[in-house]
């Protein structure tokens, strides 16, 4: 199974590609999806530039599933917004293909718990582990690093989900609150 692993951002956004044989995963790419070439007020030439460049990656790389970063409330709503806008482009780019890959979502908790074992990672631990587990000569780039981590958390996560999935009928929970960056 190959995973591709995206870490959305308006002016940067990761990718990583990795196969998954079982528990064996095995780096393929990685790399980022600059949109500073657009001008800065420029949203709609910022996403289409999102949009394209997760195309391109899909059509060089040929994921057969996809994994990406869900997004939470910041600070500031308004950067939660063009943050979402982001992820919107990047999904739409993954679904626009002619044999779309099947695509998860995960928290950015989720992905350090899965990478590195507990959920308040910092970005040298996520590179750091991501060089481990990938057996990489070097640390990848913060975006980069996190999209790999998606990937990664994708491959160990993906399938019991998917078993839990056909076993139970999975639904949403709607009653859940956030505090502390905790559901209860």
């Amino acid at each position: 199974m190959r995973i591709l692993g995206i870490d959305p951002g308006l002016q940067v956004t990761g990718f990583g590609v990795v196969d998954a044989d079982g528990p064996r995963l095995s780096y393929v790419a990685s790399g980022t999806i600059k949109t500073k070439e657009a001008a800065q007020g420029d949203l709609p030439g910022r996403l289409k530039l999102i949009f394209d460049g997760v195309r391109e990656v899909v059509a060089t790389y040929q994921p057969t599933e996809a994994s990406v970063e869900i997004v939470f409330v910041n600070v500031n709503p308004q950067s939660t917004l063009l943050l979402g806008q982001a992820r919107g482009a990047a999904i739409a780019g993954l679904m626009s293909q002619v044999q779309p890959p099947a695509v998860a979502e995960y928290t950015a908790l989720q992905m350090k718990k899965a990478v590195v074992g507990h959920g308040h990672a910092a970005k040298a631990q996520i590179r750091h582990m991501v060089m481990r587990l990938l057996n990489l000569p070097r640390e990848p780039h913060n975006d980069a690093a996190d999209a790999l981590g998606l990937a990664i958390c994708h491959a160990h996560a993906g399938q019991a989900m998917a078993q839990m999935a056909r076993a139970t009928e999975l639904t949403r929970r709607t009653h859940a609150q956030i505090k502390g960056g905790r559901v209860y």
